[in-house]
């Protein structure tokens, strides 16, 4: 599965374009308007986002593709894109993630 983020509706009233993205050796950051990190894009590979810790619980032990975020830690997972999750999904998980950033 391809992740594209500009593809994700609904994430406050910025556009793809207002969205900052720091390019590191470890993927892409996507940083919301407020400076803090709300995705990283691992060379396409995985996704980290942030999450309630209740919703990180039951997303681990529903999907094998879903674990603990390595950046954001307790408070986010990490999700390897190989389609055991849909798109859908996905996106309201980066739609949550967006705003429980700049909340």
């Amino acid at each position: 599965m391809e992740f594209k983020i500009e593809e994700v509706s609904g994430i406050g009233e910025y556009s793809f374009e207002d969205l900052m993205v720091k390019e590191r050796k470890e993927g892409k950051i996507f940083l919301a308007p407020n400076g803090k990190a709300f995705a990283i894009l691992h060379e396409g590979k995985t996704i980290e986002v942030r999450t309630d810790g209740n919703l990180s619980k039951v997303l681990r032990e529903k999907y094998e593709s879903v674990m603990q975020s390595r950046y954001f830690g307790r408070g986010g997972i990490e999700i390897v894109l190989s389609g055991q999750i849909e798109q859908d999904q996905l996106y309201d998980l980066v739609r949550l993630s967006y705003n429980m950033t700049i909340a």
